[in-house]
């Protein structure tokens, strides 16, 4: 779903641009902020939680690499600024949200409804299913249920949330 920056995506100046070596900082921020409820359990000061960030945003990107190596990693562009990521690998079957986070300034905007419903169009047109996995306490687990997401079982550690298209085998 790559989107041209100067795209919008539906109504919203939304667009799309591959990451590259110069948004380290920006995914630092990104990653931070989308690890901010278990952070704030913890008594670090700003150097142990930069270590941290830094090693988990390091640990995240190689195993994203490793296991989905065709995924697309991508930041999400509002009006032509940063606001975001989006991680999608795209099988044959089933489209995978790995990961979507807005900055704070970026939130309530519709943004990531706009991105979701766009995956979701995609994997109809492709008779495809999109799947996420969500922490237990993890507020966006409701805007992924307005989108028609639901729980599926999983073994994992995250809620497996699905969408299928109508008509979509339940089966695949």
């Amino acid at each position: 779903m790559t989107v041209a920056s100067d795209h919008p995506v539906g109504d919203l100046p939304v667009g799309l641009r591959p990451v590259n070596d110069n948004d380290r900082e920006f995914l630092l921020q990104v990653y931070q902020i989308s690890r901010e409820i278990e952070l704030s359990l913890t008594s670090w000061d700003d150097s142990q939680t930069r270590a941290f960030v830094e090693h988990q945003l390091d640990a995240q990107t190689y195993t994203y690499r490793i296991r989905y190596p065709d995924a697309a990693h991508e930041i999400i562009l509002y009006d032509g600024e940063p606001a975001g990521r989006i991680y999608v690998d795209r099988g044959d079957r089933e489209i995978s949200i790995l990961d979507i986070a807005v900055i704070h300034e970026y939130r309530g905007k519709g943004i990531c409804t706009k991105l979701v419903m766009s995956l979701q169009k995609e994997a109809n047109e492709t008779n495809r299913y999109v799947s996420i996995y969500i922490e237990p306490f993890n507020p966006s687990q409701k805007l992924f249920g307005e989108l028609g997401f639901k729980v599926v079982p999983d073994e994992g550690v995250d809620l497996r949330f699905e969408w299928k298209p109508d008509g979509l085998s339940k089966n695949i």
